[in-house]
């Protein structure tokens, strides 16, 4: 199962960053991280980088590593150091060379240099040459500086990390794992846990353009990476060459990560009717996937059978995990995300779950936990960003109203999480997204996107007035370009990174 934005812990946790910690965890004074620092703070002179041959199986061939100190804390940009893994891949046309293309992964917790072996050899035969392609690891994840909170495996399993509730709709069990996760990661996470913000990701993307000697970076933001990439137009615009968001959420300063989280009973509810029209395709019977004769009759299948799990889960083939309500609904959110290609997985575990004589068989994002650097960073960068908003009182009422509004989603996404427990206030206030500045953004969209749906990217669109364009893409799915094939969207971002071209005005792609 791919992913291409949000994090497996963020988007209700589809799949987990593979990766090898760098040496060097530093050990911090207990303040550090915890005060606003300015957007120049850190401007010293950045370190040059050895960059060392770290091509993939299948990623480009030319793909470049190093290692990118930069400041814990750059209100003192002197002292204890946090190491970045970073990538390029170098243009092979200096003649067409104009610049330097940044990559900006989802997540909070995706790997911007899995991101570039994975779209770093397409992306560089669609600008032919124009770009050096760089990305980085963020603080957290991959390669780079790990953070911990010591959770209990059962804590990091994909259905706990985020608060799905009882089958009652309680969320007594959720506000007591909240609590226990936030007072994990208070007792345990340390000056490094504290660091992870999307104001020090955009502080180490600029630290990146001066490693790289670069006066302006251009860019390719995927989900989580548009807000990244917004945060960086906003405070650097003097740096911003030509910004492509790809996947947009609403920037909301006063709600950021929970605004978020909330958006997706809206993206899964605008996705699940593609689903339901395959999952009703007579072409679906010869495959034995067919789940209902018409696609009005999908979502009550479902429904139903999520309740049935609810009150007799059913063993499936991996030893210990059960096929919950839950899991199945989780599930369900995990296979809108990628075009079409996850339908057959989930009409099967559907028809398996269905069945009394088959064991199910559980994607395999649900068969285990995540690892607890990848569970830290996702907690890590929502929770420090911004203060949640909520009582347990007030949870309880949101989920019983999204329950009845959202029943696909169960009330999950506005349920409590470890961040309404969050033991340190923000180190930084939120960024608001303005008119002010270059008229050099071009955002895409999917007008049936289950994690960040269109409903939120207008919100985007519309902090940005005139200095950004909007494609909307008749497509369901997340991360529009060169993900799904659509000609039209992927020929207007290559473009507009080609030539500067952007349409005049917002547009429309048809499927």
């Amino acid at each position: 199962m791919r992913t291409y934005g949000k994090s497996a812990a963020f988007v209700a946790l589809s799949a987990t960053v593979a990766a090898t910690a760098l040496t060097g965890v530093v050990t911090a004074p207990a303040h550090a991280g915890t005060a606003s620092a300015p957007a120049h703070a850190g401007t010293a002179s950045a370190p040059a980088l050895s960059w060392r041959p770290c091509a993939t199986a299948g990623g480009p061939a030319a793909q470049e590593c190093a290692e990118l100190p930069v400041p814990l804390d750059y209100r003192d940009p002197g002292g204890p150091q946090l190491s970045l893994a970073v990538t390029r891949v170098r243009s092979d046309r200096p003649a067409a060379r104009r610049g330097t293309l940044m990559v900006i992964a989802g997540g909070p917790g995706s790997s911007g240099v899995q991101r570039v072996a994975e779209k770093g050899e397409r992306l560089a035969r669609e600008t032919e040459g124009r770009y050096d392609i760089v990305s980085l690891d963020p603080r957290g994840v991959g390669g780079s500086t790990k953070a911990s909170c010591g959770l209990a495996p059962e804590d990091r399993e994909l259905v706990n990390l985020r608060a799905w509730p009882g089958a009652d709709g309680s969320i007594t069990e959720n506000v007591t794992r909240s609590r226990r996760v936030a007072e994990a990661c208070a007792r345990k996470g340390g000056a490094v846990l504290r660091s992870l913000t999307t104001a020090n990701e955009v502080r180490d993307i600029d630290r990146f353009r001066q490693a790289l000697g670069e006066e302006k970076l251009s860019a390719w933001g995927i989900s989580y990476g548009t807000y990244v990439g917004a945060v960086y137009a906003q405070k650097y615009p003097q740096h911003t060459d030509r910004w492509v968001l790809d996947s947009n959420d609403d920037p909301n300063p006063s709600r950021v990560g929970q605004g978020w989280l909330a958006n997706m009973a809206v993206g899964v509810a605008d996705r699940f009717p593609d689903f339901a029209r395959w999952a009703s395709d007579p072409a679906r019977e010869a495959e034995g996937l067919r789940l209902a004769q018409r696609a009005q009759d999908v979502q009550p299948l479902v429904l139903d059978l999520a309740a049935r799990l609810d009150r007799e889960p059913r063993e499936s083939t991996t030893a210990g995990v059960p096929l919950t309500g839950n899991r199945l609904r989780l599930a369900l959110q995990l296979a809108l995300f990628n075009g079409d290609d996850d339908f057959a997985e989930l009409a099967g575990l559907v028809q398996a779950a269905r069945s009394t004589s088959v064991k199910p068989v559980l994607p395999a994002a649900l068969r285990g936990p995540v690892p607890d650097a990848d569970a830290a960073v996702s907690m890590g960068v929502i929770c420090n960003d911004v203060r949640w908003q909520g009582t347990v009182s007030s949870f309880t009422r949101a989920v019983a109203a999204d329950r009845v509004k959202h029943p696909l989603t169960a009330g999950m996404p506005v349920n409590v999480t470890p961040c309404a427990f969050w033991k340190n206030a923000p180190a930084d206030p939120p960024t608001r997204i303005t008119d002010q500045g270059p008229s050099n953004v071009l955002m895409i969209q999917g007008l049936r996107d289950p994690a960040t749906p269109y409903s939120g990217a207008l919100k985007m669109r519309a902090a940005f007035g005139d200095r950004a364009r909007l494609v909307a893409v008749d497509h369901g799915g997340h991360g529009m370009y060169l993900g799904h094939g659509n000609a039209c969207g992927d020929r207007t971002v290559t473009t507009f990174l080609n030539t500067g071209t952007r349409p005049e005005k917002d547009a429309y792609c048809a499927d």
